[in-house]
């Protein structure tokens, strides 16, 4: 039998690596998804795709991952975080290698090929929709509520840095090996992390060193709270609306900002392509830096104002400097501005997660997948308004759309009561120190 001392230090240490795998299928999910943006010069001129035919199969992708982010949340809260985001990424990597495999070699024409780019995005988006409402879920069985912030921002910034690695890696294979093998390597790297997920991990923590209050899971005794209860309640509410704002800010960065440094502050392709990038640098660093803030406040302050205070500061902080951005004369400043917009509201995200997850209960997977359904809604309508603003009243007004949602988004987290739990009558938890 294990020293006490030892097996808390054992456990302490399979949570982080927990933590540390479910960042590591962050980055690889963003690498399937984000691969064919790239692919997408070599795709076009092979098969005869126009952009727009393109952009649709942009689209697809996220259509299957918005439509199941709450079905997948639900799986992941019946079955358990292991075998749903094992199988997820199973898929993904199947997907993403038939989309290397198919067109051209087993199918041929362009109505066909471009059909097969359709289904297989949009199956690849259905499969992605469990990675971050699964890995919510893992975290609401793992992780203790203080420590709920930092652990929900050392996943989500798996995005960051794989939106800063993906380009040029995927460039590398593409221009030595080709675009199709660009697809082979990133399928690889998805069947390697589906299966260390299943050898390594567990869908909670041991029991016998109790490091963590345990969520409980539907079904199990703790709750009899139906998860529909989830789309009335007004925190859920209040915690989607704030974080469309979110989504829409940063759908912006995602599809219009090359072109913005390209055609309004007239850096080359080459330039534009290195400083797309800073965005998601500076993120990467302010994400889990908000998540860790929110943390440390929570112990101070309590759930509630805890995570209010580092959400709306980072909204704010987003919208004053995407407005900045916008409005500077200095083409670097702009830059500055911008990277620090996308960074802060990035700074959020360990906040809203952790708020979710507590408010949710033993429903913390079906509520994250509300909540990322909105967000990735909100990046439906920046992708359609903000040219039309462009066209209409230009940069700066469509920028500053952003800065103003930005604000109502900040507004919003005064009516949330990250204390309130779906389930009140449950049974409180456990907090060993």
């Amino acid at each position: 039998m294990k020293p006490p001392k030892i097996e808390a230090n054992l456990a302490t240490a399979s949570r982080w690596t927990t933590i540390g795998l479910l960042a590591g299928l962050a980055l690889v999910s963003y690498v399937e998804r984000s691969n064919i943006a790239v692919a997408a010069n070599y795709i076009k001129p092979e098969f005869g795709l126009t952009d727009i035919q393109m952009g649709r199969v942009f689209s697809s992708f996220l259509i299957g991952y918005s439509l199941f982010q709450i079905p997948a949340g639900r799986m992941g809260d019946r079955f358990g975080p292991r075998l749903v985001l094992a199988l997820a990424a199973l898929s993904w990597g199947l997907m993403t290698l038939l989309t290397g495999l198919l067109p051209g070699i087993f199918v041929s024409g362009t109505l066909g090929i471009l059909w097969t780019f359709l289904v297989l995005r949009f199956l690849l988006g259905v499969g992605e929709a469990a990675t971050f409402p699964v890995a919510a879920r893992a975290i609401a069985n793992w992780m203790r509520p203080t420590e709920r912030g930092r652990a929900n921002a050392y996943v989500i910034a798996g995005v960051s840095l794989g939106s800063t690695i993906t380009p040029p890696l995927t460039a590398l294979v593409m221009v030595r090996l080709g675009w199709r093998a660009s697809f082979y390597v990133a399928s690889s790297l998805a069947f390697a992390f589906a299966l260390i997920w299943w050898v390594v991990a567990r869908d909670r923590a041991p029991t016998a060193s109790g490091p963590v209050a345990r969520e409980p899971a539907p079904g199990a005794g703790e709750s009899t709270v139906s998860w529909w209860r989830l789309f009335g309640n007004r925190n859920i509410v209040l915690l989607s609306l704030s974080y469309f704002v979110g989504g829409y800010i940063l759908y912006i960065f995602v599809f219009w900002l090359y072109t913005y440094l390209v055609d309004v502050r007239h850096f080359s392709v080459l330039r534009s392509g290195v400083f797309s990038s800073m965005p998601w640098i500076v993120a990467a660093v302010l994400t889990p830096v908000g998540g860790i803030l929110s943390d440390h406040l929570v112990s101070r302050w309590g759930e509630s104002t805890g995570r209010r205070v580092v959400a709306m500061t980072g909204l704010a902080l987003s919208g004053l400097f995407l407005l900045y951005g916008a409005m500077a004369a200095n083409p670097y400043l702009a830059i500055a501005g911008l990277s620090l917009a996308v960074g802060f509201e990035e700074f959020t995200e360990g906040s809203f997660w952790a708020a979710t997850i507590n408010v949710a209960g033993p429903h913390a997977g079906a509520a994250t997948g509300i909540l990322n359904m909105m967000g990735n809604l909100g990046g439906v309508a920046s992708t359609a308004l903000v040219p039309i603003l462009v066209h209409r009243f230009g940069w700066v007004v469509a920028l500053g759309s952003g800065s103003v949602l930005a604000v109502l988004g900040a507004l919003l987290w005064l009516g949330i009561d990250a204390r309130a739990r779906l389930d009140a009558g449950a049974v409180a938890e456990a907090m060993p120190e």
